[in-house]
């Protein structure tokens, strides 16, 4: 595969076929991939080395893993696991389109083994498409985490769980998501989703959920919201330059910036620098 990023060129070089890395988490590698591999029949025996999780796009192709035979398409997703023996077979051609992202092991061990396929539905797949368009965006890592974590939900919902209702724990859930926004209003509007988790002492998978479930929105648009009233106040102030301001409260770039504040305030930040002047 050609890759565009040096980490993923030197993993998977050799492989059939064309690939582009989308970002790594803590924990975790997302790319996307078009596949070389041709042949009516299912080709040598390979070995997973990683826990993967791979959303299909387009095209199919059958699927053997340990013996067990899987027709892929775009309404399936497919998890393996290190040691799975996977032969791949093309009746149809190759050329399908798919994300791969290696998961943490602690993610992975949500689905019960040996099960390697589950129903990709139509939310679930607007859910994967937004996903990619927020990698090739500007890539926040926290917006990207979010949006992770919420395909892993809706294809495993059985091991998410529900919020307890008992009086002490939503009190414990209110704490948490209360001293993840103290670290926000600290100034760490850079943070990823593992770093503010890692403040906070939980799992990212386990802040994310109980932050939606707590408050009613993301981390994501939580944050976008306090970073961009930062901004409305430096503007106020007289600040003037947008590129300064981006790099200060943790946006990609200025465009980035823009974007953020056209999608919450309705208008691009010169609009709103003259309304504030």
């Amino acid at each position: 595969m050609r890759w565009t990023c040096q980490q993923c060129r030197a993993r998977y070089a050799g492989q059939p076929g064309s690939g582009r890395c989308l970002g790594h988490l803590d924990g975790m590698r997302l790319f996307e991939a078009r596949c070389g591999v041709d042949g009516k029949r299912f080709g040598r025996l390979a070995y997973e080395s990683v826990h993967r999780l791979v959303l299909p796009r387009s095209g199919a192709y059958l699927l053997q893993v340990n013996g067990q035979e899987v027709f892929v398409d775009s309404g399936a997703a497919i998890l393996t696991r290190p040691g799975d023996e996977l032969r791949v077979a093309h009746p149809l051609g190759c050329g399908d389109t798919f994300t791969a992202i290696e998961l943490d092991p602690e993610v992975s061990d949500r689905w019960p083994a040996p099960a390697y396929s589950f129903p990709l539905d139509d939310a679930t797949d607007l859910h994967h498409r937004v996903l990619l368009a927020t990698c090739r965006q500007d890539f926040d890592p926290l917006a990207v985490a979010e949006r992770l974590h919420a395909i892993l939900d809706r294809l495993a919902p059985q091991a998410s769980g529900s919020v307890p209702r008992r009086p002490s724990t939503a009190a414990a859930h209110r704490r948490l998501v209360a001293d993840a926004r103290e670290v926000l209003a600290d100034g760490r509007y850079a943070y990823g989703l593992t770093e503010i988790a890692a403040q906070v002492n939980c799992s990212p998978h386990h802040l994310s959920r109980l932050f939606r479930a707590v408050t009613g929105e993301t981390l994501t648009d939580y944050r976008n919201r306090m970073r961009i009233r930062a901004v409305l106040g430096e503007l106020q102030d007289g600040a003037d330059c947008l590129r300064t301001l981006a790099a200060r409260y943790g946006f990609a770039d200025q465009s980035h910036l823009t974007r953020v504040v056209r999608k919450h305030l309705g208008r691009p930040p010169s609009t709103v620098k003259r309304m504030l002047g």
